[in-house]
């Protein structure tokens, strides 16, 4: 039996005697038993120490992998910099390395993107979207007629004995197999899973307006460099500045004038027209219409007849619009006055050809009613007394032997006879718009100058900035263009152009028929072109209108006759009344009375008294001229 007062054997006793610590008793003796007590250390305890090695030893193998990595890089960047610095790559250097280092599968990118093409107001005309396009590496095919036959199932337009011989022909690396194909198409292929066809992201041109001045706008090739129009005229700024590229052209004028020339071609039965809009203060031209005509968006497969702009290119004798040229030139001159007369009482015989009027007067006619009664013979003897060195003087001064200077690449040049051909012929017939070929924008641009205060604008594609005003040039006195705001307001009022009268717009214009020449140099008989040039308000002029059809036919409404003044006038008088209220011009009926009397001229002015005038039988030294001898060159017309 163990005695318990006895102490404990040293085998006994746990380390450190079973005590965490040791001490002695508050105020025992220094050499009394040491006080020893006991801790005990639980499981989890040594769980968390545990984990706590073994983080700390992570840390240090963490910190010795970044330490490391950072030398490395402070050495590489030492490197290039310091010991071996080398030069930075050209951009295109850059781009050649990540096209060779990127895998064959990977889409190519095109760099860059066309830029847009909007109307006055900020509309759409010309996009750019993104494409695919597929290719093959003909290097990587091993068997060309199996790869195009299983194409031909998801691409059925695919040639299929072409792509074989294109694919099968020496040192061949690129061919395009289909550019701009579908997403869906894009996936069936790619299921496909054919070596060496693969996909290039591009871009396609659209044109959401479709056939909405498709003409004026162009078109692009099938890498997307402009071919036509705007398109081509203004390629590299499309490239280079992504701004959208905004032009004059007005959607809704655009829209209503051809609408108007439609239902025209359509009633007469005409092979084409043409028809613009322009503000004869800036130049700006708002519509630029041309038909037939096409969709935009298909413009390689587009004929040739329909890609041509009758407005800008093709060149027409201008007919009786070109009197008003005359008038002008002779008004401005001050050897003409309106109270002047001009024999119209008989042809003009020359050679084996003569010059008449249609539904003449048989009489001497005062300048004002040459213009309102579209006078062929009146206008040759105002020609005549004005000689043929002014009249080309006047013609050059007002652009009409050069180009337009609008920024289209089809801009046409006019047909002028040589100065040693212009004799006493061409000085009457070019007199009634005969001898001389210009474009339809000429005669806009010449009568914009007429009716704005005598001062010719360039004609623009490009809408003017705000606050901008384009200079012109003045080839007129200002009291010239106000005499010729009134006669071209009697055209209508009193004239051949009645049919283009708009209450309250008091549009003023001229009427012109020319017959067609045909290939030989004659003119073909009832192949007219009809055009009726206007400007409107004359009170305040601020657009002018051109309509014309080419060859037209008469009907039962205008009792068989096809002259300007029956089927052009008409869809002139339409138009204004259309885009009137578009352009901000409100129809004035309240001031009717005060702005008729404003531009209210008659068709026989009287003569002030000892003021110098060409009368019937006049010995006056300015008297009418007897007509010309003849000439070798003539011409059989009818102008209206």
């Amino acid at each position: 039996m163990t005695d318990p007062t006895a102490p404990p054997s040293p085998d006994s006793l746990p380390p450190n005697g079973g005590y965490g610590r040791t001490g002695r008793r508050r105020g025992a003796a220094s050499d009394s038993v040491p006080l020893t007590g006991s801790f005990n250390i639980t499981e989890s305890e040594r769980f968390r120490r545990a984990a706590t090695d073994m983080s700390r030893g992570r840390l240090v193998i963490a910190s010795f992998v970044f330490a490391v990595m950072f030398v490395l890089l402070a050495g590489r960047v030492t490197f290039v910099t310091v010991i071996d610095p080398t030069e930075p790559k050209r951009k295109e250097h850059l781009v050649a390395d990540l096209v060779a280092a990127a895998p064959r599968t990977t889409s190519y990118t095109t760099i860059g993107q066309r830029a847009q093409i909007t109307d006055r107001w900020g509309q759409a005309l010309a996009s750019s979207r993104p494409a695919v396009s597929v290719f093959a590496d003909p290097r990587q095919i091993l068997d060309p007629a199996d790869v195009v036959h299983q194409l031909k199932q998801v691409l059925p337009r695919l040639d299929e004995e072409q792509t074989i011989r294109r694919l099968s022909a020496a040192n061949m690396q690129f061919v395009y197999l289909e550019r701009n194909i579908t997403p869906k198409e894009k996936l069936e292929i790619e299921r496909l899973n054919l070596p060496g066809i693969e996909f290039q992201q591009s871009q396609t041109r659209t044109y959401p307006m479709g056939r909405i001045a498709a003409q004026v706008l162009g078109g692009v090739d099938i890498d997307e460099n402009g071919v036509g129009g705007v398109e081509r005229e203004f390629d590299r700024r499309l490239r280079n500045d992504q701004t959208p590229l905004r032009l004059s052209l007005d959607v809704r004028v655009q829209e209503v004038v051809r609408e108007e020339l439609l239902g025209a071609m359509g009633e007469f039965g005409a092979i084409g027209a043409a028809g613009i809009v322009m503000d004869v203060n800036t130049g700006e031209l708002l519509a630029v219409v041309s038909l037939p005509d096409y969709d935009a968006n298909n413009y390689r497969t587009a004929t040739e007849d329909e890609k041509k702009n009758r407005a800008i290119k093709e060149r027409y004798e201008p007919g009786s619009t070109f009197k008003l040229q005359t008038a002008s030139m002779a008004l401005d001159s001050g050897l003409v006055h309106i109270w002047d007369q001009f024999d119209a009482s008989h042809p003009i015989h020359i050679s084996r050809f003569t010059i008449e009027d249609f539904e003449g007067k048989h009489r001497w006619l005062y300048l004002p009613e040459v213009l309102a009664y579209s006078s062929n013979l009146g206008a040759a003897h105002i020609a005549m007394a004005m000689g043929a060195d002014r009249q080309r003087t006047w013609l050059k001064a007002m652009g009409m032997f050069g180009r337009t200077g609008v920024e289209l690449p089809e801009a046409g040049l006019p047909i002028v006879q040589p100065a040693a051909n212009w004799k006493e012929i061409a000085t009457m017939t070019v007199a009634f718009g005969h001898g001389i070929s210009v474009t339809p924008l000429h005669v806009v641009r010449g009568t914009a100058a007429i009716a704005n205060g005598g001062v010719l604008m360039r004609p623009t594609i490009l809408a003017v900035p705000p606050g901008e005003h384009p200079e012109g040039v003045r080839v007129m006195q200002q009291s010239t263009s106000d005499i010729m705001r009134k006669l071209m307001r009697l055209v209508v009022t009193d004239g051949f152009g009645k049919s283009a009268e708009v209450a309250g717009y008091y549009p003023g214009g001229k009427t012109g028929t020319a017959e067609k020449v045909d290939a030989h140099g004659g003119y073909r008989k009832h192949a007219n072109v009809a055009a009726f040039m206007s400007v409107f308000p004359m009170n305040a002029p601020r657009y002018a209108v051109y309509m014309m059809l080419d060859e037209p036919h008469g009907n039962r409404s205008t009792a068989g006759y096809a002259t300007a003044g029956w089927v052009a006038a008409p869809a002139a008088g339409r138009v204004i009344g259309r885009i009137g209220p578009m352009l901000d011009v409100a129809p004035n009926t309240a001031d009717k009375a005060a702005i008729d009397r404003m531009l209210a001229i008659p068709l026989e002015p009287g003569r002030p008294p000892g003021a110098p005038a060409r009368v019937p039988n006049s010995t006056t030294p300015t008297a009418d001229a007897h007509p010309p001898a003849p000439a070798q060159m003539a011409a059989s017309v009818a102008a209206r």
